[in-house]
């Protein structure tokens, strides 16, 4: 029998000593991703032949595992029928989303029945993966129009941009992501969450190996980003946030981040669109790489 616990900052040390010999494409096993999520996606864990195993529910309300870290070849079918058996007397949804594809073949390999289960691509949860030095530059006829926003805020603000730290900073920062939620006409409970878990992550940025910058314009705070370095080549965004009136703060903070944080970085990823037609529309305006897909498998 598994018996699940709830995710805390105090299992940061834990998680990373399960994820730190991946090189993960997706931001789905950052302990900040899982951390910034786990009142929203309900994320619990337990350890199973020296495996990790996480449990958590999508934004629909639907539970599933997502793939185990730290497991040995040899334990790998065992724990998998172990959660197949789990799934099926509490009820769960899938068996596992957020996979990457290497991982399906590993699965595949192991199974003989495997048309007994059901492999989906989940589009809406693809993480959009950009070339670091083109979103530093903008060059190019495409991102054209990117940098022509950026030079018209350059031009047109007095701004400062300062490292997230310190009382009066972090106090800032809350106010606004506060401000920013409270403007939303939706009544989206996944931003309430994601409030919070701002406040608490800005609150903690030392026990984090986060970077955060904080733009102001006339002195008043109107942007911020936050994000961390995953692998030597790898850095994704978290959180940014911006006043969407001050025309090219986006394009500002966007590249500013990275060319102050995450300069000497291959990629970045900045996570899913949801489905969100908006949030996709402005992910694919910079042009991804590559989409890193991400699975839905199950019985």
């Amino acid at each position: 029998m598994m018996n699940f616990k709830k995710l805390t900052l105090e299992d940061k040390d834990l998680f990373q000593r399960y994820t730190s010999p991946y090189t993960f494409l997706s931001c789905e096993y950052s302990f900040t991703t899982l951390y910034i999520w786990k009142d929203a996606c309900d994320v619990k864990y337990t350890i199973y032949k020296n495996a990790l195993i996480i449990k958590k529910r999508d934004f629909e309300g639907k539970y599933h595992f997502i793939q185990p870290l730290g497991y040995k070849k040899e334990d790998l079918k065992d724990i998998i029928e172990v959660l197949i058996k789990y799934k099926e007397e509490n009820n769960i949804k899938y068996l596992f989303k957020d996979l990457e594809e290497s991982f399906i073949c590993e699965i595949k390999a192991l199974f003989s029945n495997i048309d007994d289960f059901y492999i989906k691509e989940d589009r809406d949860n693809f993480d959009y993966l950009y070339e670091a030095k083109r979103l530093m530059s903008l060059s190019g006829k495409k991102l054209h129009g990117k940098k022509n926003h950026y030079n018209n805020f350059v031009k047109n603000y007095e701004y400062e941009v300062v490292e997230i730290k310190g009382e009066k900073v972090i106090r800032d920062v809350i106010e606004k992501a506060q401000q920013l939620y409270e403007e939303r006409e939706d009544e989206d409970c996944m931003l309430y969450y994601e409030l919070q878990a701002i406040k608490d992550i800005v609150s903690n940025m030392n026990k984090f190996l986060l970077k955060g910058i904080a733009v102001y314009v006339n002195g008043k705070l109107e942007a911020f980003s936050i994000g961390e370095k995953l692998n030597k080549d790898l850095a994704v965004i978290h959180i940014e946030k911006a006043n969407k009136n001050i025309n090219g703060m986006y394009s500002f903070i966007n590249r500013t981040f990275i060319e102050k944080c995450f300069n000497d970085v291959k990629i970045v990823n900045r996570e899913q669109d949801l489905g969100l037609e908006g949030l996709r529309k402005a992910k694919m305006s910079y042009y991804p790489l590559k989409l890193e897909k991400k699975f839905i498998f199950g019985l």
